[in-house]
């Protein structure tokens, strides 16, 4: 069992050397976020459930991540919701072969000053680091309270972007209202074929207002891949480079002009991989995204 484990790994870690070496001529498309023109990769990664594991089963998250780095990914999203994923995220870090540095995003998901203040620290001491790249408001716990402690730790240096997050819909006007009063660098929402309702009004006020969009649940939590389960690859999807439906999906995401970066959740080094093809190649207009709307039906 140990061998086999091992031979699996060292398999994984040469496909990610080749995908590094494949992708250093062709990097991954990038998205700039609004506020400062700083470029990101089109493609990150989440680490809710995913990365929610003790120290002894981390090795096996190593390869998950160095081929993000590999393929020019950076984007990395967690929170202290997610268990033992920011302690997991900074641990694997420090173990994977980083071809690049990570822009990490976390939440404070606490109520009150001085709980958030604590909740922050702690979370940058699990991630390992000094200045965290992104702090959201999760679900926007105590947003009113959060939010001028994160502008005082920006003007400090130990936070270089402030946003918020929530997955419901219900709270989408709180979200719209915040980005056109706040000034806010970034907003997570949920958004995938199937669940477009931050078509109508969110996504077009982070285009005016100048908020990057982070993507969460980019799969519906895999309600999408069950519904394309036994149809075949449509054969024009090679015409945006996409070569599984994991791209596809991802491609009709980073193809809304106001997108940031989605951020799939994976524990599997190949699953890894798969998603961050999407964020090769070309990028489908608005008619190729309504194919691929009616492709999954």
């Amino acid at each position: 069992m140990v061998r086999s484990y091992g031979l699996r790994l060292r398999v994984i870690c040469a496909n990610v050397t080749r995908c590094a070496i494949m992708h250093a001529m062709t990097p991954m498309l990038t998205r700039k976020i609004p506020r400062t023109g700083e470029a990101l990769p089109a493609i990150g990664m989440g680490t809710w459930q995913t990365f929610d594991v003790p120290a002894k089963q981390r090795a096996a998250l190593v390869p998950v991540l160095s081929a993000l780095l590999a393929a020019g990914g950076r984007v990395i999203d967690s929170s202290p919701m997610y268990g033992e994923a920011e302690d997991a995220t900074g641990d694997v870090i420090a173990r994977a072969d980083a071809a690049g540095k990570p822009f990490l995003a976390t939440k404070v998901w606490t109520n009150g000053e001085d709980a958030g203040k604590r909740e922050m620290t702690r979370s940058l001491e699990r991630l390992r680091i000094e200045q965290l790249d992104l702090m959201q408001i999760h679900n926007l716990l105590d947003w009113e309270t959060h939010l001028p402690v994160l502008r005082e730790w920006k003007q400090a240096g130990k936070i270089r972007y402030i946003g918020v997050t929530h997955y419901a819909q219900m709270a989408f006007d709180d979200l719209e209202h915040l980005m056109q009063t706040e000034q806010l660098d970034f907003v997570q929402l949920p958004y995938n074929v199937l669940d477009r309702e931050a078509e109508k009004r969110l996504l077009p006020a982070a285009a005016d207002t100048g908020t990057a969009v982070l993507v969460m649940r980019p799969y519906a939590e895999g309600a999408l891949f069950r519904r394309v389960k036994g149809k075949a690859l449509p054969e024009w999807a090679a015409e945006i480079d996409c070569t599984s439906w994991a791209q596809l999906l991802l491609k009709f995401i980073i193809g809304h002009p106001a997108v940031t970066c989605p951020i799939p959740a994976t524990s599997n080094a190949r699953h890894m991989a798969d998603n961050l093809q999407g964020g090769f190649g070309r990028v489908p207009d608005e008619t190729m995204r309504q194919k691929i709307v009616k492709a999954v039906g």
